[in-house]
């Protein structure tokens, strides 16, 4: 177990896009980086490019792990737990969008549902004692305005009968929404101050997300690549989350473009929040901060 007090950041998704990019600005920072990817060559190689970048003295880690397969979300946060002493920064940010066909992960959940919601949400829970070993702990979820085509239904969390492969991917961006502000609610409540959390949307960013999903998904992504960002662009909001003093207090907002805005979703209530993170902990088998009765 490391015992030094450097700074110490652990980003999910980090093989690739605005994941990379933000695990190269921490390093840059000199931050002690994970990389908590599925595929072990392209992790390999990422380290390699981000620990040329690095301070002196500073690694880059790397912790396999597909976020979509609960059992190995556990076995990688157990592995953390054991490696490391603390947390400083979780950068939730793999993500995924899928093709026409409903998929199923390890566990027999929808597969986007798994990846950008439930494997966050157990990674986050049990890392959370090893984020309250920081003095200022930040939790940065990567969203998504697309959470404003979502159409959730509780009765239907797993987005089965006819599937659409965007209103899965926008219902996950809204529960990461959710997850978020409720997060930083029971932190509250709790008088947890020293852990913070807060979401964002990255912008379109021209990458190869969306290239296996629908014909219609690629070619929106096709028409609208004259007006995407770059991968260096999309990170700057989770990067800014992450680093910057004036949002160190900041806790339950979501950014846009490094600016705080309002969630326009009648869904997002709090009686909701309260109920998506109650099915939350019975998807994953995890409890975390239990509300006080009468709360």
């Amino acid at each position: 177990m490391t015992t030094s007090r450097s700074l110490l950041a652990l980003v999910t998704g980090a093989t690739a896009g605005i994941g990379t990019v933000t695990a190269r600005a921490l390093a840059q920072q000199g931050y002690h980086v994970v990389l908590l990817a599925r595929n072990a060559d392209k992790a390999a190689r990422t380290r390699h490019e981000i620990q040329q970048l690095a301070w002196p003295g500073r690694r880059v880690d790397v912790l396999l792990c597909d976020l979509s397969d609960l059992a190995q979300v556990r076995r990688a946060a157990e592995e953390f737990s054991q490696r490391y002493g603390h947390l400083d920064v979780l950068v939730n940010n793999a993500g995924l969008v899928l093709g026409d066909k409903r998929q199923e992960s390890n566990g027999g959940h929808e597969l986007t549902l798994a990846t950008n919601h439930l494997g966050p949400f157990l990674l986050t829970s049990l890392l959370l004692e090893k984020l309250r070993q920081s003095p200022a702990a930040r939790i940065v979820n990567v969203a998504s305005m697309a959470y404003m085509f979502a159409k959730p239904d509780f009765e239907t969390l797993e987005v089965a009968g006819k599937y659409s492969p965007m209103r899965a991917y926008a219902n996950s961006k809204l529960y990461n929404i959710m997850f978020t502000q409720e997060l930083a609610r029971r932190l509250r409540q709790q008088g947890i101050r020293n852990v913070t959390t807060n979401s964002l949307h990255p912008g379109v960013v021209a990458s190869s997300f969306g290239s296996g999903s629908t014909w219609l998904t690629r070619a929106f992504y096709k028409a609208a690549a004259p007006f995407m960002t770059s991968a260096e662009e999309g990170a700057q909001t989770s990067i800014y989350l992450a680093t910057a003093p004036e949002v160190a207090d900041i806790s339950g907002g979501y950014f846009v473009k490094k600016r705080p805005e309002a969630v326009k979703s009648g869904f997002n209530t709090l009686e909701n929040a309260r109920r998506l993170w109650q099915c939350s902990e019975e998807l994953t088998g995890t409890t975390f901060l239990a509300e006080a009765p009468g709360a």
